[in-house]
Parts: structure tokens; sequence; C-alpha cells
């Protein structure tokens, strides 16, 4: 019995927390204040380290670029609040200038109204690269037992211009200025005046995505209806005023491919006022190809951007050096390849943090105790020494 009493006190002696005998304690006011305080600061410091803990590093790495990639795909979101949605199209070129075709593409026209409200529940989807190659043959009419005036621009075998569409494609392969609209009876019957007076009175929204060759190249959303005439890409402008269409726009949002946590595309949320008729605006787009690997190991490609801003004002409406009002997104691939990858934070840190910040906050409101403590007695005692 003497033994074990014995082993029991020189234990105690490594006892490194001496206590104090209840009597001894004193429990006052301030100190029921500083704690309190510090245990929500203790609390709101947990919180935050936590927070660190769950998040992911995410590690930078730069790289030749050696992967090759079959595609490019463009998320496009633009909205015009001042141009009808029917003088609007959507085109992509490549670095040679030559129209890309046959697009895999998901891009859908919204009319809106003057007030940015959707005029129809269900939007049209638009025709990406399938512009009309003029030929010295007039495309098929839509009903074959009618034959109208091409109003002297007729070419032979076929003399038939049954809608305005067809009057107008004439006039073009006769390389003749366009016809007053007014003048004809089918784009009289069409309601083309109509149109005219009303395309700033609707706004028009472009969204979806296209998928293009991964070469250098350009896509643009441009006023005319689009053709190919020699090899050329143009846009016909004829039959309008070059200061008819107000193309001032908001983009709201576009990226080329997945969105990167953290990152914000930097045209998001652009606004562009044109201030004077027949603007082109031109965004100098630089894409970095990027890899992200999650920490489950899940990996996955993607491309990053800047962009240079450019707008003038063009003299002319017609397709020329000058250029075309509309919105241009001129872009080019990067050599380079950004990694990003995700590594996950160590528990034996996290848990290092929390005993620092347990043990530094109480050590810290315990000094802040006493301070407290002792201040108060010291004024009671000058207090009763004054008294006396």
């Amino acid at each position: 019995m003497f033994e074990r009493s014995n082993i029991s006190d020189h234990i105690r002696k490594f006892d490194a927390y001496p206590k104090t005998l209840e009597d001894f304690r004193v429990k006052t006011f301030s100190g029921a204040a500083v704690t309190i305080v510090s245990a929500v600061i203790i609390t709101l410091l947990f919180i935050s380290e936590l927070n660190y803990y769950l998040t992911p590093e995410v590690t930078e790495e730069l790289f030749v670029d050696v992967s090759r990639s079959e595609k490019l795909k463009i998320n496009i979101d633009v909205t015009f609040p001042k141009v009808m949605c029917d003088f609007l199209s959507i085109d992509a070129m490549d670095v040679s200038g030559e129209q890309q075709i046959n697009l895999d593409h998901n891009i859908y026209k919204r009319r809106l109204d003057e007030k940015g409200i959707p005029l129809e529940k269900l939007p049209e989807k638009e025709k990406v690269g399938s512009s009309e190659v003029l030929n010295v043959t007039i495309p098929p009419t839509l009903d074959p037992n009618r034959c109208e005036s091409c109003y002297g621009a007729e070419i032979p075998p076929r003399n038939c211009c049954n809608t305005c569409e067809d009057v107008q494609n004439a006039y073009r392969m006769k390389g003749w200025a366009a016809p007053d609209l007014e003048s004809i009876e089918q784009c009289k019957r069409e309601g083309w005046s109509k149109k005219m007076e009303s395309v700033d009175k609707e706004g028009c929204q472009i969204f979806g995505y296209l998928e293009v060759n991964r070469v250098a190249g350009n896509f643009h959303i441009a006023p005319g209806k689009t053709f190919t005439q020699h090899h050329v890409h143009v846009h016909d402008l004829q039959p309008f005023a070059s200061s008819q269409f107000n193309l001032t726009h908001k983009i709201n949002h576009l990226s080329f491919g997945k969105s990167i946590p953290g990152k914000p595309d930097p045209l998001d949320g652009t606004m562009q006022v044109a201030e004077k008729g027949a603007m082109m605006f031109q965004y100098y787009v630089k894409i970095v190809p990027t890899m992200y690997a999650h920490a489950d190991g899940q990996t996955w490609h993607t491309n990053q951007f800047a962009v240079t801003r450019h707008q003038k004002q063009v003299s002319s409406a017609l397709f020329g050096d000058q250029g075309l009002p509309g919105l241009f997104v001129i872009y080019e691939l990067a050599p380079l390849m950004v990694k990003y990858g995700e590594k996950q934070k160590s528990f034996f840190h996290f848990l290092t943090s929390v005993c620092a910040i347990v043990g530094g906050v109480f050590t810290v409101a315990g000094m802040i105790d006493a301070a407290i403590y002792y201040s108060s007695r010291m004024v009671q005692k000058i207090e009763l020494g004054k008294a006396s």
C-alpha cells in the first residue's frame, strides 16, 4: 500500500497543469465577458480554417501544348436590344477566310420586345454556315405553277422570281444595284416595308454553342443575308441604309469550353453601345488551352482567353476593305498550355492550426482577463486608501 502511494506521488509530479482549490478561484463579470468573446472568436476562426481545409489547393503549371483536340467549342449568349432577329445572321470563318460549313452547333434566336422581354416561348434555331452559293441559276421557287417577274433581271432559262428574295438574288447575279423594294410586288406582299420600319422596334438574343475546327479564325454576328460569290463570303446590305442598324449589344456569356472554377470569363456582362450607325465591334481573342485535374483524378480540357477590344464606324454598309457592321470575334490559339491541379490539404496541418487557434486565443484571453482583474483590484485599493 505504501509503495503504491509513493509511485502515485511520483507520477503526480509530472502534472503540467496544477489545479488550484475551488475556494481560491474568483469568478468575475469581466472574466465571463472575456470567455464569451473568446469562444466566439475561436468558433469563427475554426469555421474559417475548416473552410480553408475543405477547399482544395490549386497549383498551376505551364508547358508546350502537344495535344490535338478535334474541335473548339464556342459558347455564345449575346443580346442585341435594337435589331430584329430577321436581320441578323451568324457565320464562322477559318484562318484562310473560307466559311466553315456543316458545323455542329446549337445556336438559337429569341425575339425580344423593347424592354428585353421574350416575345415567344420557344426560340428559333439558327442556320450557321449554310449561306447560298450564287451561280447562273435561280434557286427553285416555292410554287412551280407560278412565274412572276424579275423586273428586268431575268436569266434564261429560269425567268421566274416568285419571292422578294428571288428578285434580290437575280439583281445580284446581274451585278446590278439592289432594286427599290417598295416598288417590287413580291416584297410588298411579304411585308418588307413593314419589316424595315420595325427593324429597331424589337431586340434579339442569340445563344447556344457551335463547334469549329481547332484553328485560328473568327465568328461574327452581322446584319444582312449571307452568301458566297466567287469563294468570297458576303453580307448583302444593299437594300438597307447603314444607319438603320443599331448594333448596341451585351455579351451575357462568351467562353471556349467549360468555365474554370474561380476564374470568370473576361467578356461576361460586357455592354457596348453604338453611338453611331454602321458600327463594327471587334474582339481580338488569344485562346490558351487549359487542362484541369480534380483531386479525385478526373481531368478535363478547356480554354482560357484574353481579349482586346476595338470599334469603328464603317462609311458604307457594303462589305469591303473598310469592314462590315457587326460583332466580330477574331481568335487564335496559343502554343502553350496551362494545367491546374487540385491538391487536398493535409489533415494534420488542419489539426495543428486548430490547436494553435484554441491555445492562442485562450492564452491571449487569459492575459487580458488578468490585466482587467488586477487593474480593478488596484483601483479598489487606491479608492480605499483615499477613503481612510
